[in-house]
């Protein structure tokens, strides 16, 4: 536990240091919320003053509001998930680097996620080569990860495990099983793009050339085969935001401030999250989630 910390110290360092030398400025948003921002029925309800509230499972749409005054902006902080699972993978509390950015598309999003990636390999595979030998892991091998990393669309990822004998339903999101076998192929961490519109946040637009995908992405992990970041280029069309939103059973009126990030003019921008502990858990080899982090929070754990 102690090389894990020292490595998770190192990864925290890293991100501060790659966003900053990115010219990029740390902002932060309310941990308790009115409404959600992925998907309603994992929210922890909080009672504010009499008035029901949420913890915050992402910074997002409060940083599209600050976005048009610093243009590039990010911000590390824990994130809440009230998901029923129990994987090796899921934290109810857990901390994530977020970043949002004006005038930047998908592929400008996605070569500052490959670089911090980069960098955080690099630093932890020099700063803690004692810290990683405990841990079973070869310095070497994260000082071989340098971008660019390999793309693929979700697509031409089901073709792959089709011809591993798994057959997935386009349209089907891509469970811990499939991701894991798909990265059997990879040594490198792999971008897949293009996930079907349908199963994604109602922020991520249609892709124009095809409708039923979404201009977003999945970084997932070498070993692992845990998706590591997911980002996307937002939507600036409110009447399908609005549309995507009623689809998901949420009420508009949670998201008016939102909506008027666009009602009053708007510019191109994009953004991911990266969850920090499956990073720490890919980079020290950990078979669980809950050991990337002191004390964990999950469905049967609040104490210590």
């Amino acid at each position: 536990m102690q090389a894990v910390l020292k490595v998770r110290s190192k990864v925290f360092e890293a991100i501060h240091e790659f966003c900053r030398s990115q010219q990029f400025h740390e902002t932060h948003s309310p941990i308790l919320i009115p409404g959600g921002a992925e998907d309603g029925p994992t929210l922890f309800k909080v009672d504010y003053y009499g008035t029901k509230a949420f913890l915050a499972q992402t910074w997002q749409l409060y940083a599209e509001s600050v976005l048009p005054a610093l243009e590039k902006i990010y911000t590390v902080i824990p994130a809440f998930r009230a998901e029923k699972s129990r994987t090796v993978r899921h934290l109810s509390e857990y901390w994530t680097v977020e970043m949002e950015a004006a005038w930047y598309d998908m592929d400008k999003t996605l070569k500052f996620a490959e670089g911090l990636i980069s960098h955080i390999c690099q630093k932890v595979g020099k700063d803690c080569a004692d810290a990683l030998k405990i841990l079973d892991r070869d310095p070497k091998e994260l000082l071989a990860i340098k971008a660019p990393f390999p793309r693929i669309t979700y697509t031409k990822a089901l073709e792959i495990l089709k011809k591993d004998g798994m057959d997935v339903k386009w349209g089907k999101d891509l469970r811990t099983l499939e991701e894991r076998q798909i990265m059997s192929h990879y040594k490198k961490p792999l971008i897949v793009t293009h996930y079907p519109k349908d199963a994604m946040a109602f922020y991520k637009p249609r892709d124009a050339k095809d409708p039923k995908t979404a201009r977003c992405f999945d970084i997932l992990g070498p070993g692992t085969g845990i998706e590591m970041v997911g980002g996307s280029e937002r939507d600036l069309d409110i009447e399908e935001l609005k549309k995507s939103l009623k689809s998901k059973g949420e009420k508009l009126k949670d998201y008016e401030f939102f909506m008027d990030t666009r009602k009053y003019g708007s510019v191109p921008h994009a953004g991911f999250g990266m969850g920090i502990e499956r990073v720490i858990q890919w980079l020290c080899k950990l078979e669980h989630i809950r050991d990337a982090i002191p004390f964990p929070r999950t469905m049967s754990r609040i104490r210590p």
